[in-house]
């Protein structure tokens, strides 16, 4: 081999001319689901049309003198050496445009480099890693052998993904050509070396901001890509961008069949920002079944659309090349399809080097990936001592419950790491696919029978031919295999896993991420007392999700957490399940009088997408709708195993980081064919039904009912009432409590800072400002009286009238609730952080034994902790606690939800929506009145019981108002197990006391109970009969009690 031999210029790339074969071929669609295939199109299959460039011979000179001027090359192979990168690598003309002589003629001078370095080695290896990045362009050079994926290297692919496509918007976005050379680049070389080269481009859209919902590729198309493609593409590409858009999620799937040749041609469509990696992870995936790309094109749209267009042919044969695992093209490419899905969800899972190295399946490591997120939430790790430590203590009181849950988040932090278990699950890919497989034995549903052609390494063929282990089999493998007990229980988790996934979207054909829907029972009594009646977990490339509920018919919101940092989302993660439990069991204490049970969803962003709040709660909704709607679609929803088997409807609300999506969310459900659409989310917008709590203040009005009470049974004035409020005139619960209010305001504490004046807030200003909803920083000082003051977070070092100097105005807003120089009657935490008074800060509010707070109505959640709550009742605070005093949002939710499940569409439509004129329905004015008047009685039924109670018992407030939920939650539940139900007149009787009446008038009673499901009316039934009861005779009645109660009801159907 010569020098001049390796500089010899040879066609080694698929010239853009050629990207479709010859002119005469034709497209044809394969035998695929659906949504996988495409119309045949009677065309030529060419997909790009060169562009010319008039200066390029020009250029070449300018570029060859350069060269000559370097001496480096020899002079007799310059020209060749120049005339090989501009004639036959497959650059088109638009990079020699852009790019300028002195780049060019680098990058000339790097590849002969490489070529001469590659004849010193023994392997002949062509080694050239060249990267070339500017402000609107990027070039990428790259040696690699066909088919395989490396975990070493440059990683051009994965930069591209990083830098280029997964960060494009509308706004900035770039598309990706790329080519591979169709020969090696030394022949005679070992090793099967051969060029790929990458071009990415920023995009210069027709229309930049083109109108919701715009499809026309003549409007959102890149300039350059108007000028390149081919009639064939367009309208492929047509038809992609316009099912992206009309179908909202997951990605679109279409291949097409090269007449005459074993290549073919793979698109995949999806929204820009939906998903991450997907560039390269596509390469690793055909990779693995044995194909290479010619060419690929990344191209986007200015209507926020990604098509990938990607020429997939078998690997060359060469001895040994083609093992008997690789499956023909057809089957390969189809098999890519249906994991293409799969991998859209998670395009880089943690045991993703096992995928490349060709050790386990796609399937078998987002399995794995799935079962360690699981594994790292609910391996117990708490150990002996923790529960003989719960046997001591009686987790039915809150304040031992706490107790025992600070402990539990401290004992968590350690022994079984996220680390830990990944090595473990890592060390051992051979119990991974014998767990796989008993995973598959279950939930892989065989869609197309015989023709279903899943091959070895994957579900089908694993069913064929390896034996499915029983779990005690199962358990005998792991005990042989692994180390040690630490490593055995990691691994004995995907039995438990696999033993409780009631169904799952795991082969779904199209998904936006996996989804599980699991039987609880595998929690531990002694961790969580109250059981879950349900679970889903949802894993993404940008989340994890929990949604938890307590009962069938239950609702709940659906939170975001966000993380500052790596740290702070460690600390969330080892907490969300807690927390997620936790917060259902309070909204389920909530609920105690309206039929849904509490239920409540958490997603938690990765630390490194805290910016994709939006697509991640997309995602969730998306995945737990697979399940809980039947398949429709073949080939885009197959049927799933459903283990579970029985309907189920969750019912979501809004909350922290969600407020703004709910009407995606309503309206995702509509679109997907959802019967219950109506009904899936509340705190959606009046047009579409909606009714927002804090326009009409439904959460304020059963807070104001404890607030009066209070007043009225203490026979208290309440203008001469001196009050203090956390949560500002510029949140719901806060602005609402003002205009509520004719307290005299001694000071407000909200996110922009503190204002007091112990001669009373001027009322007119602090209206104004709740009108406006703005903060505190808007109030106008100049209406402060000589003692008051204002101080803000940002400001320092600031004098009060008492010559007190604060130095810090963000410490003094967090710890000025717990100022004990301030005097004031009530307290009324309307905003603030959870857990702001604790046990460890409470004492700051007692003095002398005695509560420096005469009363509290807790209107934000969770505000102050249980212990705390009970601490300050022993010193003599009366206090009502925010699971009884917050409760009119619930209420308002709940009848929101009633009045969806009854209305039929057009009925909904003209009485529940606000028209885009803004005019509202008559009946949705009627019913809001309903709504809050309901409010009303009910948090007054509920204040009085408790005033009796405490009054009667002596127990504090805080302990009884858990007795009462817990009362009318079991109550409940017993009575929809008993035979009262089928007591048609009794029935009767019930459902037209609770049903709001305006909806009976406008409805029928007999209408709304053919149109409400019945597991929803029986919890009405039994959540009415319940608190009514409870309120009448309290959380511990006489035997005799309901025997009385129910009497009392008989005789009035006598009448």
């Amino acid at each position: 081999m010569t020098l001049e031999s390796l500089s010899k210029p040879t066609p080694v790339l698929a010239a853009a001319d050629d990207a479709g074969t010859a002119s005469n071929s034709v497209s044809t669609p394969s035998a695929t689901p659906p949504q996988l295939s495409q119309k045949i199109l009677k065309e030529d299959a060419q997909g790009y049309i060169t562009p010319v460039f008039e200066g390029k011979s020009d250029q070449l000179v300018q570029v060859v003198d350069l060269l000559d001027e370097k001496g480096f090359i020899p002079e007799t192979l310059v020209e060749n050496e120049a005339g090989w990168f501009y004639t036959h690598l497959g650059i088109d003309d638009q990079y020699f445009k852009h790019e300028k002589t002195d780049t060019i003629s680098s990058i000339v001078l790097q590849l002969y480099a490489a070529k001469v370095s590659a004849f010193s080695r023994p392997d002949k290896d062509v080694e050239i890693r060249l990267d070339r990045e500017e402000d609107d362009h990027a070039v990428y050079i790259d040696t690699s052998t066909p088919g395989v994926s490396v975990l070493q290297g440059p990683q051009f692919e994965s930069r591209i993904d990083e830098k280029y496509l997964d960060v494009s918007t509308p706004e900035k976005a770039f598309r990706v050509e790329t080519f591979r050379s169709n020969s090696p680049l030394i022949a005679s070389a070992p090793t099967d070396q051969r060029l790929r080269c990458y071009f990415c481009y920023k995009c210069d859209f027709v229309n930049p901001t083109p109108d919701e919902g715009e499809t026309d590729l003549a409007v959102v198309s890149d300039k350059t890509f108007l000028e390149k493609v081919t009639p064939n593409t367009k309208k492929i590409y047509q038809s992609v961008v316009t099912q992206v858009v009309e179908r909202r999620t997951g990605p679109v799937i279409q291949m097409y069949e090269i007449e005459g040749s074993q290549e073919r041609r793979l698109v995949v469509g999806y929204k820009q920002r939906s998903t991450m990696g997907m560039f390269s992870a596509l390469s690793d995936l055909y990779h693995y079944y044995g194909c290479t790309s010619s060419r690929k094109y990344t191209e986007q749209f200015s209507n926020g659309v990604t098509v990938m267009s990607i020429y997939l042919s078998p690997l060359p044969p060469k001895p040994g090349r083609r093992s008997p695992k690789y499956p023909p093209i057809d089957d390969s490419v189809q098999q890519i399809m249906k994991e293409i899905s799969l991998l859209f969800c998670i395009p880089q899972n943690m045991f993703q080097h096992r995928f490349i190295q060709g050790e386990l399946s796609l399937q078998e490591t987002i399995y794995a990936h799935c079962t360690s997120i699981f594994i790292s939430h609910f391996l117990n790790r708490l150990g002996p001592e923790f529960e003989a430590l719960s046997e001591l203590l009686d987790i039915q009181k809150s304040e031992h419950a706490e107790i025992l849950g600070k402990l539990k988040r401290r004992l968590r932090q350690e022994t079984f790491t996220p680390e830990f278990i990944f090595e473990v699950i890592d060390q051992n890919p051979e119990l991974v696919r014998a767990l796989y497989l008993s995973f598959a034995n279950t939930h892989y549903v065989q869609t197309r029978g015989d023709q279903d052609n899943f091959i070895p390494t994957l579900s089908y063929q694993r069913l064929q031919m390896d034996r499915v282990l029983s779990n005690e089999e199962l358990e005998t493998k792991i005990a042989r295999t692994v180390a040690n007990e630490n490593q055995e229980k990691v691994m004995k988790m995907f039995i438990i896993f696999n033993t409780h996934i009631l169904k799952t979207n795991f082969y779904t054909p199209t998904k936006m991420a996996v989804s599980f829907r699991l039987n609880p029972k595998f929690l531990p009594s002694k961790e969580y007392p109250q059981p879950l009646f349900g679970m889903f977990l949802t894993v993404g490339s940008e989340f994890r999700g929990f949604h938890l509920r307590f009962k069938d018919v239950a609702r709940g919101g659906i939170r975001i957490v966000k993380s500052r940092n790596k740290e702070g989302w460690s600390i969330n993660a080892r907490s969300i399940f807690d927390e997620n439990y936790n917060l259902a069991n309070t909204q389920q204490r909530k609920n105690k009088d309206i039929p849904e049970g509490g239920s409540k969803g958490v997603i938690l962003l990765d630390a490194d997408h805290q910016d994709k709040a939006t697509v991640a709660f997309q995602k969730y909704i998306d995945s737990i709708m697979d399940l809980l709607l039947p398949p429709t679609s073949p080939g885009i929803k197959d049927p799933i195993v459903d283990l579970h088997n029985k309907p189920e409807i969750l019912f979501m609300g809004p909350d922290e980081n969600t407020a703004g999506l709910v009407d995606w969310a309503t309206e995702h459900a509509k679109a997907r064919g959802a019967p219950w659409w109506k009904s899936f989310f509340t705190g959606k917008s009046p047009r579409l039904g909606g009714i927002p709590h804090d326009v009409y203040g439904m959460t304020s009005l059963s807070v104001r009912q404890y607030v009066e009470g209070i007043y009225r049974n203490l026979n208290i004035d309440p203008s001469t009432v001196r009050k203090l409020q956390t949560g500002g005139p510029d949140g719901d619960l806060g602005s609402n409590e003002i205009l509520l209010s004719n307290e005299k305001y001694v000071g407000i504490v909200d996110g922009s800072g503190v204002i007091v004046d112990t001669n009373g807030l001027d009322h007119d200003e602090l209206i104004r400002l709740a009108k406006a909803r703005k903060m505190i920083s808007e109030f106008d000082i100049s209406k402060l009286s000589p003692e008051g003051y204002r101080v803000l977070v940002d400001e320092n070092n600031v004098t009060l009238p008492n010559n007190e100097v604060v130095v810090n105005g963000t410490i003094f807003r967090n710890t000025f609730h717990l100022r004990s120089d301030i005097k004031y009657d009530i307290m009324v935490p309307c905003g603030g952080r959870p857990e702001a008074i604790d046990l460890a800060n409470v004492n700051n509010l007692i003095k002398d034994g005695e509560s420096v707070i005469p009363y509290v109505v807790e209107g934000a959640n969770l505000f102050i902790t249980q212990d705390a709550k009970l601490r300050l009742e022993k010193a003599g605070c009366i206090l009502y606690k925010d699971a009884s005093a917050n409760k009119g949002g619930v209420t308002s939710s709940s009848m929101e939800v009633l009045a969806s499940l009854a209305f039929d569409d057009k009925g909904f439509a003209e009485d529940m929506c606000v028209g885009a004129d803004g005019e509202i329905p008559a009946f949705y004015k009627e019913y809001v009145k309903t709504v809050q008047r309901t409010i009303q009685n009910n948090a007054r039924l509920e204040f009085e019981a408790l005033w009796r109670e405490a009054e009667k018992t002596g127990k504090p407030r805080s302990i009884l108002s858990d007795e009462l939920s817990v009362a009318i939650t079991n109550l409940d539940e017993e009575l929809q197990q008993t035979d009262l139900w089928n007591n048609v007149a009794l029935r009767t009787s019930v459902l037209n006391e609770a049903l709001p009446d305006k909806l009976i008038e406008r409805i029928g009673l007999e209408t709304i109970l053919g149109r409400v499901p019945e597991n929803y009316l029986k919890a009405i039934f039994g959540s009415y009969l319940a608190s009514r009861f409870v309120y009448e005779y309290g959380s511990n009645p006489t035997q005799f009690s309901f025997f009385d109660f129910m009497s009392k009801r008989m005789a009035k159907l006598q009448d």
